[in-house]
């Protein structure tokens, strides 16, 4: 069972994401932590090294899930068959959930310093839609596009709690599937 979860930022990739892994003992990848430099947040990483470690995280584990904005990373793991899932909810949904996001401890030293970036994250999630690139809207649909594996797009993120049949389903009949060898 593995899952590549895209999406701009508020989407509901992590939400999503922890769900599955809480749900069907995944491991678990925030993209964050693999893209940009440890205690350096504004600094990335090189891309090669980022997707060399996407590549070991899918390897080392059986039943995964990752998520992020970043398409590039995502593909790295389309290699190993995971259902590909585009969260795209829309700019007001995306700008109200960045809004209420809790402090997010792993990725700012407090919730001032969250808030402090808050302004210009929303800028960067209405910029989703007519920029280009990995971490764009137009990016995710060309990842989705050229994967021909299981993939779905979701207009709004699915009820969790009781979960809905959908999500129900891909944890009864994932199976477990093996490495693609190059």
């Amino acid at each position: 069972m593995r899952f590549a979860i895209l999406g701009n930022a508020g989407s509901g990739k992590s939400t999503l994401a922890g769900w599955l892994a809480g749900a069907a003992g995944l491991a678990m990848l925030e993209l964050d932590t693999v893209a940009w430099e440890p205690d350096q947040p504004a600094v990335a990483r090189a891309p090669a090294a980022a997707r060399a470690d996407v590549a070991a995280f899918c390897a080392r584990h059986e039943r995964w899930v990752i998520e992020g904005c970043y398409a590039d990373l995502v593909e790295a793991a389309l290699a190993y068959g995971p259902r590909l899932v585009l969260l795209d909810p829309g700019l007001e949904a995306c700008l109200a959930n960045c809004r209420r996001r809790p402090w997010e401890p792993h990725k700012y030293p407090s919730k001032q310093a969250q808030d402090a970036n808050l302004r210009p994250l929303l800028s960067w999630v209405a910029d989703y839609y007519v920029r280009d690139g990995a971490m764009s809207l137009k990016g995710h649909r060309q990842c989705l596009a050229g994967y021909a594996g299981r993939k779905v797009v979701l207009r709004r993120l699915p009820r969790l709690h009781p979960p809905e049949a959908q999500l129900l389903a891909w944890l009864d009949r994932d199976p477990v599937h093996q490495v693609r060898r190059a």
